[in-house]
This record gives C-alpha cells, sequence and structure tokens, in this order.
C-alpha cells in the first residue's frame, strides 16, 4: 500500500494544544480533487512535528507541507489527487517523544459545494414535492456525501465552528429529512445529485444557511463597506422574510469564516427575501460585493488552491403574495443579476442563475414563500453549473433575454426579438407592460401578446403607440402560474424578468 507523507513543523505561543482536526474534517468527508490541491488543518502542541498519510492502494507522490509558524494551527496542503476513493487519513503528532494520532476513514476526492442563503435554502427534503420518493432514493447515492453547520452567529471571526448540525455523512433518508428547515438542504442536496448523475463521481456539500437572514449578515465587514454600508440597519418589523439575525457580519463570522481554509470547486446560494424588507436598492452592490469578497476569501485561506473566480450559482427569487402594487421584489430579482437581467455579466463574471418566477405555491403549508419544487430549481441551477463550472458548451441554462426591441407607433405595436428561439406557452395582456411617460416617473401600462414567431413576439399597444419610452416583463410579485409564465426557450427554461429604456439604448429601433 502506497502513502503520501505530509510533514509539517507546528509552532504555538502556548503549550497544551493537543492533536485534532478542524471541526469538519471527519470520516466520510469529500475532499476537493485535482487540479486543485486538498487543505487539512487542525491544531497542535507547541513545537510537535505533523505528519499526513494519505493511502489507499495507488501510488501518491510525497511532500513536505509548508511550516505553520506564530500559532498552534497546522495546514497540509495535499498533493491534487484524482476522483475516486476510499482513502485512510492517519495525522500523527511527534511531540516529546510522545506520538498522538487522529483517522479519517472512508475519505473520497471529487468536487466539493457551499450551498448557502435562508429559509429557501434550508428548507429540508421532507418539506418538498413527493418527499417520501426523494427521501427513499438517498440511498442510490452514497457517493454524494452532507454536511450541515450549526445556526450560529458571532460578533468577531471563528476560526473553526462552533457547532455542527450533521457531520459528514453517507445521506439516508433521515438526515435529508430530519426536521422543518432543518438539516439537509433540499436545494443543496438535489444540486449535488443531479450534478453526481452527470459528472459520475464523489460530491461533497456543505450546507450553511439560515432562514429569514439579510445578505448584510452574511457579508463581512470589508464587503459592506465596498457599499458604504458602516452602520446597522434600521430595525424592521418581524416576519418570517426576517426573521433570523439581522446584525451585520455575524453569519459571516461564525458560519462562512470559518470553513475558508478549505479548498471548495464552487457555492450557490439562494438568498434575497429578507432583503426586499431592509436595503432592497443597496442589492445590486452587496450581492456583487459579497461573491467578489467570498472569492477572495476562500483563494487566500486554501493557500491558493479554491480558485479566485470559483463558480457562483443563485437562485433568483420565486414569489410571494398575489399583489400588483408592491415591487420589492421585482427589484430585488433585478438587482440580483446587477441590473443587467441575466448572469453571468460584466460585474458578476463565471457566476450562472436559476430563474424561478414560475415555481410559485399557493399551497404551500410553509407559506407561498417557501415554494415546495425545489427539483426544478436544483435542476436549473445544475445546468448553470454544467455550463459555467464544468465548461460544457453543449448545455443550455438561460431562459431567453430580449436583444431588440422596435417599436412600430404606426400599427400600435412592438416587436420583442429574443437572443434564441422562444416558445409561446401562453398570450395574455398583463406579463408586458410599457412605460408611457419620461422615466424615472413612468406610468406602466399592461400591452397584450397577440403573436409570436421563433425568436420574437409581437405586442399590441394601444396605451401610447408613439411615445412609448420603456419595456417591462414580468414585473410584479407573482407574475405568472405554475409553469405558465408566457415565454420559455426550447429548454423549458422561463424567460427572466427585464427592465428596459428606449432612452440611449442600441436595443431600441422606434418606426
Amino acid at each position: 500500500m502506497a502513502a503520501s507523507w505530509l510533514l509539517l513543523l507546528v509552532s504555538a505561543w502556548t503549550a497544551g494544544a493537543e492533536l485534532r482536526l478542524a471541526s469538519y474534517y471527519a470520516d466520510h468527508m469529500v475532499l476537493q480533487k485535482e487540479p486543485s490541491q486538498a487543505v487539512i488543518w487542525g491544531y497542535g502542541d507547541f513545537g510537535a512535528t505533523v505528519m499526513v498519510t494519505v493511502s489507499n492502494d495507488q501510488i501518491v507522490v510525497k511532500k513536505m507541507a509548508e511550516i505553520q509558524g506564530g500559532s498552534e494551527m497546522w495546514r497540509a496542503v495535499l498533493s491534487p489527487m484524482s476522483q475516486g476513493g476510499p482513502y485512510k487519513i492517519e495525522i500523527q503528532q511527534y511531540h516529546r517523544e510522545e506520538v498522538t494520532n487522529v483517522t479519517l476513514n472512508d475519505v473520497y476526492f471529487g468536487d466539493v459545494w457551499l450551498c448557502s442563503g435562508q429559509s429557501n435554502m434550508e428548507m429540508t427534503v421532507s418539506q418538498i414535492y413527493n418527499a417520501s420518493l426523494e427521501l427513499a432514493d438517498a440511498s442510490r447515492y452514497p457517493l454524494v456525501r452532507v454536511f450541515a453547520a450549526a445556526l450560529v452567529q458571532s460578533e468577531v471571526e471563528l476560526q473553526d465552528l462552533a457547532e455542527i448540525s450533521l457531520q459528514w455523512s453517507i445521506p439516508t433518508a433521515e438526515n435529508l429529512g430530519h426536521g422543518d428547515f432543518s438539516y439537509f438542504s433540499a436545494v443543496c442536496w438535489l444540486f449535488g445529485r443531479y450534478l453526481f448523475e452527470k459528472l459520475k463521481y464523489p460530491i461533497g456539500l456543505i450546507d450553511s444557511s439560515w432562514g429569514g437572514t439579510p445578505i448584510e449578515a452574511w457579508s463581512s465587514k470589508s464587503a459592506l463597506h465596498e457599499c458604504k454600508i458602516s452602520e446597522y440597519a434600521e430595525s424592521t418589523p418581524a416576519s418570517y422574510l426576517n426573521a433570523g439575525p439581522k446584525t451585520y457580519s455575524v453569519l459571516w463570522n461564525a458560519m462562512i469564516h470559518p470553513l475558508l481554509n478549505m479548498t471548495l470547486q464552487g457555492v450557490i446560494w439562494y438568498q434575497g427575501e429578507a432583503n426586499t424588507l431592509r436595503n432592497t436598492d443597496l442589492y445590486n452592490c452587496t450581492f456583487p460585493a459579497l461573491i467578489k469578497d467570498w472569492r477572495k476569501a476562500f483563494h487566500e485561506g486554501s493557500d491558493g488552491q479554491t480558485q479566485e473566480d470559483f463558480p457562483f450559482g443563485f437562485v433568483q427569487l420565486s414569489t410571494n403574495r398575489r399583489v400588483e402594487t408592491d415591487d420589492h421584489f421585482p427589484r430585488i430579482r433585478w438587482h440580483q443579476t446587477a441590473d443587467y437581467g441575466y448572469a453571468p455579466n460584466k460585474e458578476m463574471p463565471n457566476t450562472f442563475m436559476a430563474v424561478t418566477i414560475d415555481l410559485g405555491d399557493d399551497n404551500s403549508p410553509y407559506g407561498s414563500i417557501h415554494p415546495r419544487d425545489k427539483q426544478n430549481v436544483a435542476y436549473r441551477l445544475h445546468l448553470g453549473a454544467l455550463a459555467v463550472a464544468y465548461h460544457d458548451k453543449s448545455v443550455v441554462f438561460q431562459g431567453p433575454y430580449p436583444k431588440k426591441v422596435e417599436v412600430d407607433s404606426e400599427h400600435a405595436s412592438l416587436h420583442v426579438t429574443y437572443q434564441e428561439e422562444v416558445v409561446l406557452r401562453r398570450s395574455d395582456n398583463k406579463t408586458f407592460e410599457v412605460c408611457c411617460s419620461e422615466q424615472p416617473m413612468c406610468k406602466w401600462s399592461p400591452v397584450s401578446i397577440v403573436s409570436s414567431s421563433s425568436s420574437s413576439v409581437v405586442l399590441h399597444n394601444p396605451a401610447c403607440p408613439a411615445a412609448v419610452s420603456g419595456l417591462r416583463y414580468a414585473w410584479i410579485e407573482w407574475p405568472c402560474e405554475y409553469k405558465l409564465c408566457p415565454l420559455y426557450n426550447l429548454q423549458a427554461l422561463p424567460a427572466p424578468p427585464f427592465i428596459t429604456f428606449s432612452e440611449g439604448n442600441p436595443g431600441w429601433i422606434v418606426s
């Protein structure tokens, strides 16, 4: 049996730190495969030598680890490892003629994804459609391993997780459906399962989410500073949208910062509902700033092994109430894209978005803010991951987005041309709206879809045929019924909401 030996001298300010691993290293875990190098770290006695051995039936190159001085921490950057396993990892500490050791068993190398956000990420498999079938299916995926951080907040950045809800585990019905809004995240699980079905190698999933939390709680102070946010936000009325910790950076400190030293493949994110109640129009800054900050922090924390532009997927918000006068949800959806309407874009490179405006669920026992169709959410996310993270150019992962608006004032119509072929699932007289006055004080009026061709739709605009200055789509909180938005592409992906104005826009043609 061959082995790789990584030697590490351990220094500390004080003696007495026994050999132990960071909290999230355990049997059954998945470590990041090549071309990145996995990082293992922990604590030891001052002046000790630590040796890490990774072994199975294959030859592994020997390598020396760097010396970690000035603290009790030791860290080993492993050689690049190909997918597969199981491996045994043995950590031995040599100190004052004593040898202590810790062993990890059943460790695999594959891709590690972090899943974070608020309650729609937190919802467990037992809460979604076809839960019984999904839970019974869990045992078919023993190489999709799961881990869940506990709900902890902190005023200071923690070095390690204070608590764990679910230590690394082989999936079972029990640990995927432990309890409502507990471990394990349905979106995270299904996303990983879909990836495994395509990639055919181990997937490690880390769930670190907390319901009712604003983005500011998940952001470091430096990220918030980028958006000129330095003071605590004003208090907000308590509701299921804003029920979790609201204090800035407390979840970054306790539930993200401790994970920075491990190597990741990417992140998926489902959050934003709480920010329909606070700092709504700062989200086009706070969200891109969080992505940039997490990328920088994970890259540095892993000794450069987590890629500095790692893929970041997110869910554009679904629905909540059937109201037309409150535009907080449409504005957050738009700001989730840094006001581009799609992802990736210039402000958010190497990102991907799952549009979910057509997955509203009036009858959800957890409130309509928590739609139960998490299968489609995760499926759309995994398409984005395949295209962006795994560079599969054959995968279409975005719904149709307009590239040209032609105003035909003579016939009181607008022709909207898309970048790809569109499928008109239904015509209506409300999903599209025109601006009949100068922005930003638009008077919006609904217009009817009258026809469509392979890549365009024609709208009837009697409201202001000669004076239309703007157009928007699906700009209400609940824009369409379940899987019945007007426009999709050939892959059944819904067109995302958008808003556009004629002034200064080369995509507008007025005749």
